[in-house]
């Protein structure tokens, strides 16, 4: 699939710090002693990116001093964590915790590499869509500490208002007289169900239904609704009109939004600091909705997760509530990474303290966790590409739409 999803997997690293380990070792030794006033003892390992190497380091270094347990940082590239956390944690090489993304979840869950981490009542201290994403069958698997979204950046010199709806926006933006009315990156081939993910929810088209609890249901399949069939015949109308153009990738995009080429850029924090050194005056406003209802963006959470071959559970379930659950550690990854931070305290006071992290913060507040199911392999193999042939004009629409919907059923019921 091809979904431009950049700042959810960014690089940015930095420098390597001499302690951490460079090759991946096996999970600690060590017994469950029970829980509350347990004594804990032996090792733990985890399994860290460049870019949270060095708060990691600070976060084991008091947890060793406060407990004995010896924890070994092991570098990896983010993007090939989840593979190896499934490769590895079956024959006991794996580590006992690991950074990654709550989409990975389905599969982690499914294969059993993972095992629910015992929150408690410091569930509540978190923001609600955090752990929810990071919440499945019922369970919670991980600690989150960064949400990201996507959210609408205005050049505020273009336009001084924000707009109030999709109408609103694109009359904005062509009262503004530049070449662009509105950008969003797109691919030629797949589109970008992603970034166009709020706009289809404000028809009323999520990918899933819910149950009670609020997980999605993977047997109710609603992307194909009356809303999904709408949506489809708005995506078409765009691309005959110009506004939404497959041609203009994520750098496109970006290049002429930095150049004031628009005034509107559907984007995520990954893009704030190119506008930021361009000098334009920016403002992060709530996504405008085409259709009827609100306009919901995916939300992305980071989180670490706890394997479930880990010899030493206790002082790992214990690392991540207390210590990578902490305000001290929630802040100091946010300020190192720039995503809004999970634990609430820890998010208040960036929003407080940063507007642009206030504006999306604002939008995030009403995203929906990105599905983590095994099923969504099925929905992103035919989305993109269809989106990319109705605003290419390569079909009908509807019937465009329903074979997607058609393919996707089937494939989730092989």
């Amino acid at each position: 699939m091809k979904v431009n999803k950049r700042g959810i997997v960014a690089a940015g690293a930095i420098a390597m710090i001499s302690t951490l380990t460079l090759a991946g070792c096996s999970t600690g030794g060590g017994s469950d002693t029970g829980s509350g006033d347990a004594e804990f003892s032996g090792e733990i390992t985890v399994w860290v990116d460049a870019d949270r190497a060095e708060v990691l380091e600070d976060a084991a270094a008091s947890f060793t001093e406060d407990t004995g347990v010896e924890v070994t940082l092991v570098q990896k590239e983010f993007g090939e964590i989840r593979d190896q956390f499934v490769q590895q944690v079956p024959t006991g090489e794996g580590p006992d915790i690991a950074v990654g993304a709550h989409d990975w979840l389905g599969a982690l869950a499914t294969n059993g590499v993972v095992a629910p981490v015992e929150l408690g009542d410091k569930a509540g201290d978190f923001e609600k869509v955090a752990v929810d994403a990071w919440s499945y069958e019922g369970q919670t698997y991980g600690v989150p500490y960064a949400i990201e979204n996507i959210g609408l950046l205005r050049n505020t010199d273009l336009a001084p208002e924000a707009p109030t709806s999709y109408d609103d926006m694109i009359a904005k933006g062509k009262a503004a007289g530049t070449e662009y009315a509105f950008l969003v990156g797109l691919d030629p081939e797949a589109s970008d169900p992603y970034h166009l993910y709020p706009f289809q929810t404000s028809f009323g088209a999520p990918v899933f239904g819910t149950n009670d609890d609020g997980s999605y249901n993977p047997e109710d399949l609603q992307i194909g609704n009356e809303g999904g069939v709408e949506f489809a015949n708005w995506l078409a109308a765009q691309g005959a009109a110009g506004i939404l153009n497959t041609n203009i990738t994520g750098d496109l995009a970006k290049e002429n939004f930095v150049a004031g080429k628009s005034p509107f850029f559907l984007t995520g924090p990954w893009n704030v600091p190119a506008a930021e050194e361009a000098g334009l005056n920016i403002a992060v406003d709530p996504i405008p909705a085409a259709g009827g209802q609100d306009a919901q963006p995916f939300a992305g959470v980071q989180g670490f997760f706890l394997s479930s071959q880990s010899e030493n559970r206790l002082a790992a379930n214990e690392f991540l509530t207390n210590y990578i659950g902490s305000e001290e550690v929630q802040t100091a990854l946010y300020e190192v990474g720039g995503r809004t931070p999970a634990l609430t305290s820890a998010f208040e006071a960036a929003v407080e303290s940063d507007p642009i992290t206030a504006g999306f913060g604002e939008v995030g507040a009403n995203a929906v966790p990105m599905p983590s199911l095994p099923e969504m392999g099925a929905v992103w193999e035919f989305w993109g590409v269809t989106e990319a042939a109705i605003i290419n004009g390569s079909g009908d629409p509807t019937e465009l739409w329903n074979k997607m919907t058609s393919d996707i059923q089937a494939a989730i019921q092989k």
